[in-house]
């Protein structure tokens, strides 16, 4: 049914993401389906690396441990902006686009006041993605 999962992740929120990776890569294996994990990362020092260069090494060692874990084909896309936090919903549908992705896995954070103003990022996608989107709390 599908052939190429799209899952953002954001390393810094690694523990959050459990079930969100969880079920795409359960959902890979099913379907024999590739994932790629996308993250768009900064271009200055963060608490999870100093470059977007080395935070890319570890979204690559990320994909490789579930890769390993599930026994599927993984790919890991880290996208640099200068701004991640404006520019993080454009990226992605442009990733969605670029690979190929049927499917979007993403994590989500439980809705709060700020839903109601701003969209989140789950939302957003889910909004203006041209394929299925699938938002894990």
């Amino acid at each position: 049914m599908f052939s190429k999962i799209l899952v953002p992740v954001d390393l810094a929120h690694r523990d959050t993401l459990s079930k969100a990776v969880a079920f795409a890569c359960n959902t890979a294996r099913e379907h024999k389906a590739d994932i790629c994990f996308v993250s768009v990362s900064g271009e200055l020092p963060s608490e999870i690396a100093r470059s977007s260069g080395e935070y890319g090494e570890k979204l690559q060692e990320f994909a490789d441990r579930k890769a390993e874990e599930y026994a599927i084909t993984v790919t890991a896309l880290n996208l640099s902006s200068p701004d991640p936090a404006a520019e993080v919903d454009r990226k992605l549908l442009k990733a969605i686009e670029d690979t190929g992705a049927d499917l979007v896995v993403m994590a989500s954070h439980q809705p709060g006041l700020m839903e109601y103003i701003f969209s989140s990022h789950g939302g957003y996608i889910a909004a203006h993605a041209k394929v299925s989107v699938f938002v894990v709390r």
